[in-house]
């Protein structure tokens, strides 16, 4: 009887630190799983709080290796609570989200599953300058504009290390500009990301110019876990020497087009 109770005793202990250390998990590990998970793209620097319930400064950075980093302004607050398919995170950031933002993860054999909520008003604008935290091109393009994500509604399914999508999201970057030419503003242009994983159809990507000297478009596929992108730019009538530069970094020349090719 006395070894049961105390063998009892030592599980209840047990029992207890283990649900104190989850309960009061310092936000610096959640910061490490976002690091880790980006490819060392994201980083929730000074991290304060508990995986639960905490802030930070959110910077995209180049990856492993890479100098470049750019921070947000402001810091990014979180509350993450259990739910009965996972987890729920809600997330508000006075510089750039659009009222609070409401994420569901569910955890899955061998993956995950994230789904955003339709958010056709938007969830968020940053400004585009944030980019050159990702090092090349973006750290010599060194844009200014505004990125504003849409969405009436998109879920991630990653399952053995391969995303299946399904819903929408629409990416706008808006009056963009380039220290490297003096053309301002170079345009405004849309990118779309379009899933039906229930229909079997593989995800689309699509670039395509609203307005500017400078004209993108380009369409993209993924197969498996890898997309590929083909797109090209060029200037609008009367501005090809101004946008000769920025055309030879954006993408291969052939003749008057900058060629752009993802895998």
């Amino acid at each position: 009887m006395q070894h049961a109770a105390r063998r009892a005793a030592l599980w209840g202990v047990a029992c207890g630190l283990l649900l104190g250390l989850l309960l009061f998990a310092p936000a610096g590990w959640l910061a490490t799983a976002l690091h880790r998970a980006s490819g060392e793209r994201l980083l929730l620097a000074d991290a304060r709080g508990s995986i639960w319930s905490g802030d930070a400064v959110l910077v995209l950075g180049g990856g492993p290796g890479s100098r470049d980093a750019s921070a947000l302004p402001g810091r990014l607050h979180w509350k993450l609570r259990p739910h009965w398919r996972g987890l729920v995170l809600r997330a508000r950031q006075g510089c750039c989200l659009q009222d609070e933002l409401r994420v569901e993860l569910r955890p899955a054999w061998g993956g995950f599953t994230l789904v955003l909520p339709p958010r056709p008003g938007g969830i968020g604008r940053w400004p585009a300058r944030w980019l050159a935290g990702l090092g090349t091109p973006w750290n010599t393009l060194q844009l200014g504009g505004t990125l504003q994500l849409t969405s009436p509604g998109f879920t991630l399914q990653m399952v053995e290390g391969r995303p299946r999508f399904d819903g929408a999201l629409e990416l706008q970057l808006q009056g963009a500009s380039s220290t490297l030419v003096p053309v301002d503003p170079l345009g405004s242009y849309r990118l779309q990301l379009r899933g039906d994983a229930a229909g079997g159809n593989a995800p689309t990507l699509t670039l395509q110019t609203l307005d500017g000297a400078l004209q993108l478009a380009g369409s993209g596929q993924w197969t498996g876990a890898r997309l590929r992108f083909r797109g090209d730019a060029r200037a609008a009538p009367g501005q090809e020497a101004a946008l000769a530069n920025l055309l030879n970094i954006i993408g291969k020349r052939q003749g008057a087009l900058s060629v752009i090719s993802i895998g």
